[in-house]
């Protein structure tokens, strides 16, 4: 089937379908990953988005149902050069393009994905509309679809990855040294995984819930989640964390970290075309130490609006751009970083972050 990408500039890229067929709108982005197309299909911070991925070949080890990171797929289209049409690996069970096909998911190979990024580094990830099908589809009919699109500022994208109802991570779980209740902006499966093997329970609740409702849980920390979207647009999430700051241990990650950012009266603004990849070097402030880092995000933190008299403070920086990576208050009992150290893609470098948050739970316990 033919397959075209338009973008709301006009620039039209042309290829052949290995996915569903249909029509999709979104944010396009690019991905420098080279493994990890599962995890990176499957993180529900790419909701309203559409991945380029610069790796040539995509989908050489297949799929299968152990590395996903949330229930289905959440990306609204994927771009890529070639897809493998026939994976080899023990761990395989389908390839990408059942699964694309199987999601009703709209895949795109053929695409010159390296003109199709820089156009992107220079223009700035823009709105695109997507098509895949027989017959012709007239492209100018879709760069107006992409520029009738709301985009993603000042929208909040958090309502449509959230979970419904509370639920427990791990139900069998008979002991455990700390009780959390994780926010759900989009959890990554890989962070509650990480957090059962390090001994905690974990109560996940809604993004709409309450700051009184989480403190009637009485947990030992607070977790919150990765996400789609401008933080910004998601009140009532900034309301519901000003009023647990100071509460109980808290620790972010990536939305989680902007949230806790914009609770503090800091703000957040789109970057240009956002950090996505599995090799973004993150200097750790305090230890000097350089960190090799998974990245999926399109706002940040803005460095210069951090509260001077606040006691919290900029842990880790941004070695491409120098923007804000990681904020601490000691005295708030918080911690936040916008990368991803539960590395599903990616290196392993910042595991350290999750004992750093049980140390926080320890400390309290002695404290009470």
């Amino acid at each position: 089937m033919k397959a075209i990408v338009a973008l709301e500039d006009g620039k039209i890229f042309k290829g052949i379908s290995f996915g569903a067929p249909g029509e999709s709108v979104g944010e396009v982005v690019f991905n420098t990953s080279m493994t990890g197309y599962q995890e990176i299909l499957t993180d529900p911070s790419y909701a309203s988005q559409i991945v380029t991925l610069t790796y040539p070949l995509i989908g050489n080890y297949g799929i299968n149902d152990a590395d996903v990171e949330s229930s289905r797929i959440q990306v609204r289209g994927l771009l890529v050069r070639e897809a493998c049409q026939y994976p080899s690996n023990f761990k395989s069970q389908k390839s990408i393009a059942d699964y694309l096909k199987e999601s009703n998911i709209i895949g795109i190979e053929g695409v010159d994905t390296r003109a199709l990024t820089r156009h992107i580094r220079f223009q700035g990830a823009m709105k695109a509309a997507l098509w895949a099908g027989e017959g012709t589809m007239n492209p100018d009919d879709l760069v107006d679809r992409a520029r009738a699109w709301h985009g993603l500022v000042g929208i909040d994208c958090v309502k449509d990855v959230t979970c419904s109802q509370p639920y427990r991570w791990n139900p069998q779980k008979k002991t455990c040294d700390f009780h959390i209740v994780a926010f759900d902006y989009g959890i990554k499966y890989n962070i509650l995984r990480i957090l059962d093997t390090l001994g905690c329970d974990i109560t996940v609740v809604p993004a709409s819930t309450s700051a009184e409702e989480v403190m009637r849980r009485n947990p030992d920390g607070i977790f919150l989640a990765n996400g789609p979207g401008d933080p910004a647009a998601v009140t009532y999430a900034i309301e519901a964390i000003k009023k647990l700051i100071g509460k109980k241990p808290i620790f972010g990650i990536c939305l989680g970290h902007q949230l806790i950012a914009l609770a503090i009266g800091a703000i957040t603004y789109k970057l240009k075309f956002g950090h996505r990849g599995a090799n973004h070097p993150v200097r750790n402030i305090k230890t000097g130490t350089i960190e090799i880092t998974s990245q999926n995000h399109g706002f940040c933190v803005d460095n210069e609006s951090i509260p001077q008299k606040s006691s919290a403070v900029m842990t880790h920086v941004n070695l491409n751009d120098h923007t804000c990576e990681g904020l601490e208050d000691r005295e708030r009992k918080f911690f936040c970083v916008q990368y991803h150290p539960e590395a599903a893609p990616g290196p392993h470098d910042s595991a350290y972050l999750f004992e750093q948050f049980i140390s926080m739970m320890k400390e309290e316990k002695k404290r009470a």
